[in-house]
């Protein structure tokens, strides 16, 4: 094969925990009776609250297909590139197994909320009935004083359970250029780094309408942080759907499949259904970071659209900079500027059914 997909999962093959009843259908035709694919295929979730093993035995039962995990590109998978921070104290925000997916991914010190909670019991201050009496939290502050917290990265893996916790805590790692529990500093800007997955807004889940995703979070985050400073919160990377990151990241995957079954032919197109295939400008946070891999090979990346989620084929497509009314919503990332003719999908189709067999028609692919 000469082409790879790349598959979102939410609304594409899943909503929620329940299989979408295209989607074993299309995966039969992408295995061989052995369960060999015959094409190669990527996952790309912006999920960041799991193990990228737990996903791929997950997938595998919902689509009854062997799935590996190196078919697995979850939105934090490009981190495990940024080994300038591994050996660094960073916070960690989210929910799951928070510090298996970090120490997973290469970091050695990574903190949780609760555990920078727990240390610096003042700090979190709205819920009344999780503030510690005086008595235990003079004690518990002056035992920590002993055990100072120093922070140089925030890495924020997706959206936390209790938001007003984590948007108090990781505000003062950044007000305090990582000491929290410090007076907030005047000088401490540009902040520390922060790195940041998943800027989905909304996803779909079990409900009729889209929830709250990460992006939600990290708006309420950057306008907190602009209205207290006065001044734009920074990242070092964005990454996660739609970022160039994630999709060159994805691609280096889809190579290192065809390299292990001895396929030699180049890998011409690439395959995004159910996400349009968007890439940024050449200053995207994280761009130039990426040195372990090698610039994009493929001449095309398709979106293939299905209607299964998010997407309304009967919506016009939200845009920056428009004037009319019904257009002045734009549901990207702040930092992202996207061409208009990038947003446009390639193809729309019902289903990942259908998309599995336009993608066999337009390679001249028979399995």
């Amino acid at each position: 094969p000469s082409f790879g997909f790349l598959f979102d999962i939410d609304g594409v093959l899943v909503r929620g925990r329940t299989p979408i009843p295209a989607a074993r259908a299309a995966f039969r035709k992408l295995v061989n009776s052995q369960g060999q694919f015959l094409v190669p295929v990527v996952f790309v979730t912006n999920a960041g609250n799991c193990l990228r093993q737990n996903k791929a035995d997950q997938l595998s039962h919902l689509l009854g297909v062997p799935i590996s995990q190196d078919q697995v590109m979850m939105s934090h998978s490009p981190l495990r590139m940024f080994k300038r921070y591994h050996e660094k104290c960073v916070l960690v925000s989210g929910q799951g197994p928070l510090l298996d997916i970090a120490q997973d991914l290469g970091f050695c010190q990574p903190i949780t909320i609760d555990t920078l909670r727990e240390k610096r019991p003042l700090l979190d201050a709205v819920d009344h009935d999780r503030r510690p009496n005086v008595l235990v939290m003079l004690c518990q502050q002056c035992h920590d004083c002993s055990v100072p917290v120093v922070l140089t990265a925030v890495v924020l893996f997706g959206e936390p359970v209790r938001w007003e916790t984590s948007l108090q805590l990781i505000i003062d790692v950044l007000l305090t250029s990582g000491y929290p529990g410090n007076p907030y500093g005047q000088e401490n800007y540009p902040h520390i780094p922060v790195l940041a997955c998943n800027m989905d807004l909304m996803w779909v889940a079990e409900a009729q309408s889209p929830r709250f995703g990460h992006g939600t979070f990290m708006v309420c985050l950057e306008n907190i942080y602009k209205k207290i400073t006065g001044k734009d919160l920074k990242y070092e990377a964005l990454m996660g759907k739609p970022s160039r990151l994630t999709y060159q990241y994805a691609e280096h995957l889809i190579r290192a499949q065809a390299l292990q079954r001895s396929w030699e032919q180049p890998i011409q197109t690439l395959y995004a259904v159910g996400a349009p295939a968007l890439l940024s400008g050449d200053h995207e946070p994280g761009l130039g970071c990426e040195k372990e891999l090698a610039s994009a090979a493929a001449a095309h990346c398709r979106s293939v659209l299905v209607c299964t989620g998010v997407y309304n084929p009967h919506s016009e497509v939200p845009l920056p900079g428009r004037d009319s009314a019904a257009e002045n919503v734009f549901h990207g990332h702040r930092d992202f500027c996207f061409d208009p003719g990038l947003v446009e999908p390639d193809h729309i189709v019902p289903d990942v059914d259908a998309a599995v067999d336009l993608v066999f028609q337009l390679e001249n692919f028979a399995p």
